[in-house]
């Protein structure tokens, strides 16, 4: 008689719960792949619009745009070398930029445009710059007819060139003061001056980066021009600040300190000659505040030489201080619901600058961690975009 056939043995509860685990990660992998492939396919639908910029080594691809007047998006790609600058420019004023787009990668910038001929910049200062037609449709026809009155604007843009006038001369006074220092052959003064000039720069950074031309001679950095460092025209502050603290050198800086005055002079006259519609007011600061968190809170390169960073930061945070304060009236009667968080988005930014305060002064920015940069730019992002609800609430929303 033959003995029973031997049956398999149960699968261990190990085993039972391992399949089964298995399972549910095989389901939870396929419901990401869904909801990651459906984000995506929102992505392109909400972006199926954008325009694409390829900025080459000297050119851009293309460098002649049309597009309808009101929003517009533009994704940048860099296939150049460097990280470079795309700008929107309307005149000798910056409508719209995006700054250091590392190469191989891309960014998008969104403008609100109205109808008009518009240049663009491309990459390399040097390079030959492009045109941006934008045409006018029936919502910005609308949009112009249903522009507010300007009357209750009148008193914070009168104030705000009373401010652009005492921070331009403090500008010239501290340039001033950095050339002599220069002329004199002391480089530790010079190294100590850099630091107020560069900070009185800062408090008019706003203002100052929506004149295309003097904020490049002022402000540019090495990245911009065709030999970096090395180039003839690499100029300003940057220039000055690489042969300060870089090569601890004053040979050579004279001049460039010289034309500094002349510009930063120039500069001044400029401010206050050049009208400034009442959404540039807010919008300039939120566009300098999106730019500190986009890239120099990142990066550290806006004074990669010096590393006073946060000087800098806290001078733009002043400016934000400033225009609050002027609209403040206007928000009481219109928009008092915004100023509980316009006011702890200002209070915490300055509060996180502050816990970098070293014996009176602020640390150097290569002793700030990746972590501690990335609060820096939470916070002045959060600030942008309590700001930035400020002009939709006073009527202005769709004017810039």
């Amino acid at each position: 008689m033959s003995s029973p056939t031997p049956q398999p043995a149960p699968p261990s509860r190990a085993l039972r719960w391992a399949v089964a685990g298995s399972v549910v990660v095989m389901i939870a992998a396929g419901g990401l792949f869904y909801y990651a492939s459906q984000l995506a396919a929102s992505k392109r639908q909400a972006n199926h619009n954008e325009i694409t910029v390829t900025i080459h080594g000297h050119a851009c691809e293309p460098n002649a745009l049309t597009v309808p007047a009101g929003h517009a998006s533009f994704r940048i790609v860099n296939r150049s070398d460097r990280a470079v600058e795309w700008e929107i420019l309307d005149g000798v004023l910056v409508v719209e930029e995006r700054e250091n787009i590392a190469p191989g990668l891309s960014q998008v910038i969104n403008a609100n445009l109205q109808p008009g001929d518009y240049a663009i910049t491309c990459g390399l200062l040097s390079n030959p710059r492009g045109t941006l037609r934008v045409t006018p449709t029936a919502q910005s026809d609308a949009q112009a007819k249903a522009k507010p009155s300007m009357v209750a604007f009148i008193g914070p843009l009168s104030e705000f060139r009373v401010y652009l006038s005492a921070q331009g001369s403090a500008l010239v006074k501290a340039t001033g003061a950095l050339r002599h220092a220069i002329e004199a052959g002391d480089l530790a003064q010079a190294q100590a001056l850099y630091v107020p000039a560069r900070e009185a720069y800062q408090r008019l950074a706003p203002a100052a980066q929506r004149l295309a031309e003097l904020d490049n001679a002022i402000n540019a950095r090495a990245d911009y021009f065709e030999q970096r460092e090395q180039d003839p025209a690499f100029s300003g502050f940057h220039r000055l600040e690489y042969g300060l603290f870089q090569q601890r050198s004053l040979d050579g800086l004279t001049p460039i300190a010289q034309r500094l005055v002349n510009d930063v002079t120039t500069l001044k006259q400029q401010l206050l000659a050049q009208s400034l519609p009442p959404e540039q007011l807010v919008g300039s600061v939120v566009r300098n505040l999106n730019s500190l968190a986009d890239v120099r809170a990142a990066s550290g390169e806006e004074e990669r030489y010096s590393h006073i960073d946060l000087n800098g930061f806290a001078a733009n945070l002043q400016v934000a201080h400033k225009v609050v304060d002027l609209m403040r009236p206007l928000l009481n009667k219109s928009a008092a619901d915004l100023l509980p968080t316009i006011d702890s988005t200002l209070a915490a930014f300055d509060s996180e600058l502050q816990g970098f305060k070293v014996d009176g002064g602020f640390a150097r920015y290569d002793s700030i961690t990746a972590d501690q940069r990335k609060q820096i730019a939470d916070k002045a992002k959060a600030l942008a975009a309590a700001l930035d609800g400020i002009d939709p609430a006073l009527g202005l929303s769709g004017l810039q």
